[in-house]
């Protein structure tokens, strides 16, 4: 007897084919799908991807790095080894398919509301997704004569300069838009001598920047999104220097990471 395989329902999911993917490490990777119907979206909010399994779907959240504007979602993904749901979605060339919930969700959206001019966003590793989807679209935006009248900074966190995945596309937005600022910190410097960016971990170095650009709890919204543990520690940071809650915007990752 054949293996039953779970049935795919169409008024949840949308098929996707890949279109496009790019190593960035041993276990990172970026991939690009094409839906077969078009799935609306803000950016910083996810997008439920999976596999068929043999009693059920195979699922996970991903945020979008694309913009709204582009007609390919894009992923930032690690393969996690143990994971249920990474390691066939590694599988998966180009031609391939995955399966794409209808419905994006999710809250992390740029604070449009609180009047703040400053934006710190910080992240690690592949938290960095739901920012260079807000980036992408403030970018068009600007393109096409658009004022952008805030101050948008994303300060990255990784081991190593490979794992900073899209640090090439955000330093050439930071060079063309003044409303732009991208800095890059890996932890792990006593490996890479040639490194000439900040030092330390992500957490460590953000009270540096929010004394440096002058980023108030009274002007100032930071979000931070990926492990966990560095969420917390971010937290602890802000909230010694007076930040109140509905100032600080979270999106934990670990679930979607680690599975």
């Amino acid at each position: 007897m054949l293996p039953t395989v779970a049935a795919i329902d169409p008024k949840k999911h949308v098929t996707g084919q890949v279109v496009e993917r790019r190593e960035i490490s041993a276990e990172l990777w970026m991939v690009r799908i094409r839906p077969a119907e078009k799935i609306a979206f803000l950016p910083g909010q996810y997008i439920t991807a999976g596999v068929p399994g043999k009693t059920r779907m195979v699922e996970r959240p991903y945020s979008v790095v694309s913009s709204p504007r582009e007609a390919e979602l894009e992923f930032f993904l690690e393969l996690v080894p143990v994971g249920e749901l990474t390691p066939q979605l590694y599988q998966i060339p180009v031609g391939g398919e995955v399966h794409l919930r209808r419905l994006a969700k999710g809250r992390f959206l740029f604070d449009d509301k609180s009047g703040h001019s400053n934006h710190l966003m910080v992240a690690t590793v592949t938290g960095v997704a739901p920012y260079v989807s807000m980036v992408r679209d403030m970018a068009a935006c600007a393109d096409q004569d658009e004022t952008i009248s805030h101050r948008i900074v994303v300060l990255q966190g990784a081991s190593l300069p490979h794992e900073l995945g899209y640090r090439e596309e955000l330093a050439g937005h930071m060079l063309r838009y003044g409303f732009f600022h991208y800095i890059p910190t890996i932890s792990r410097a006593w490996l890479e001598p040639a490194w000439e960016g900040e030092k330390g971990r992500v957490e460590d170095v953000t009270r540096k920047y929010l004394d440096a650009l002058n980023f108030t709890p009274a002007t100032t919204t930071v979000y931070v999104c990926g492990n966990p543990n560095m969420i917390e520690n971010v937290k602890g940071v802000l909230q010694r220097a007076g930040f109140p809650k509905e100032s600080i915007k979270e999106e934990v990752y670990w679930h979607a990471e680690k599975e």
